[in-house]
């Protein structure tokens, strides 16, 4: 797990938490309908965050008897949880306070002017609130966009709408989302709070309230797509182009097929591939190879047994079968590096050698 999504994380949860009491406290007290859901905006963002942060946790666990490559795909399926679950609810919850917003409001066609505490009005209260409120999560959404452009940097990326449809990252994709969308709604519950005061009508407010339920539900689909797919066996196609560049102009790959992967979390891929090699990287000195493999067993054998024609024809196959081993170990290992060295997230990779080319015989 990055360090930089885990902070990006904490920030956000302990920003939305506080928001999430002093929303609920404006709304409970000045009677908007935009503040309510914007205070249940900010309640879905903290449990959202929570679950990523769980998410996060439970996919750091290494690889063990049931789990061969780690435990990394837990995260996407915690985010799924969370983006159907608690944005889905906050969406349904929104949009039912506005539907009763709406049904009251046959009652009430003015927006009252009673003081709160015979201190301060409903309207200004919302007003201090919704501030308070872009401070904090204009901070919590500082501390993600920084990750979140050094990330696209690191990948050699600069369009950040590509970057958000194309990061390995849901979580860190979650919390820029959330957190521009939380100060989206903040513009938007103001503005429904500012023009029912200016129009005495409450309508404004309670459409501005339905638009942000609407927002969280759409939010909802998105993240719940982008985790959805890395839970199907999505492929690193990344991974793929560059082993394919790498077997290309590799000197001793004759040609290469098969090429499969599966992402298994943002700093795990699995790759296999099948090659076959050329025919002279393997035939080409291959003859000094094997007898220097046949004189390092020699060198383990009794002097009495030097001239036993079965352990001499042993030796010799043996040696031949060594030389060839080693000879195709380096060449499997020399594309496993280079293709690490391009694609760090690459941690499992299986070549498997199908054979070498033809012999080729001129007239």
């Amino acid at each position: 797990m990055a360090h930089g999504s885990r902070k990006a994380v904490v920030t956000a949860i302990v920003a939305n938490g506080i928001v999430t009491v002093i929303k609920f406290i404006a709304a409970l007290l000045g009677g908007s309908a935009s503040m309510m859901n914007e205070a249940v905006h900010s309640l879905m963002d903290t449990l959202n965050q929570g679950f990523l942060l769980r998410g996060l946790v439970v996919g750091e666990q290494p690889a063990d008897a049931l789990y061969a490559f780690g435990h990394g795909q837990k995260k996407y399926l915690w985010n799924l949880w969370s983006a159907i679950g608690l944005f889905s609810i906050g969406c349904g919850l929104g949009l039912s306070h506005t539907w009763h917003s709406l049904h009251d409001l046959q009652s009430t066609s003015t927006v009252e002017q009673t003081l709160i505490f015979g201190i301060i009005s409903g309207f200004w209260l919302s007003l201090i609130v919704l501030a308070v409120a872009t401070v904090l999560e204009g901070y919590s959404f500082v501390i993600a966009i920084k990750e979140f452009w050094r990330r696209m940097r690191s990948e050699g990326l600069r369009n950040p709408f590509r970057y958000l449809t194309q990061s390995n990252d849901p979580t860190l994709v979650a919390v820029v989302l959330e957190d521009s969308v939380a100060m989206l709604g903040l513009i938007m519950a103001a503005c429904g709070i500012i023009l029912a005061e200016i129009t005495g009508n409450p309508l404004w407010d309670i459409l501005f309230s339905g638009a942000i339920a609407v927002m969280l539900g759409m939010i909802a689909f998105y993240l719940g797509y982008v985790n959805m797919k890395y839970l199907v066996d999505i492929r690193d196609t990344k991974a793929e182009q560059v082993f394919s560049a790498i077997a290309t102009s590799h000197s001793e790959v004759e040609s290469y097929h098969d090429i499969r992967s599966i992402i298994i979390d943002e700093t795990n891929t699995v790759l296999v591939a099948e090659i076959e090699l050329r025919e002279e990287s393997m035939v080409s000195g291959m003859h000094q190879q094997i007898q220097k493999e046949r004189e390092l067993l020699l060198q383990s054998v009794p002097s009495s047994k030097l001239n036993d024609q079965a352990l001499n024809d042993y030796i010799n196959s043996r040696a031949a079968v060594q030389a060839i081993l080693a000879r195709t170990e380096q060449i499997v290992s020399d594309l496993e590096k280079d293709l690490r060295a391009q694609v760090q997230s690459v941690s499992h990779v299986t070549i498997e050698v199908k054979g070498i080319s033809p012999m080729k015989v001129t007239a």
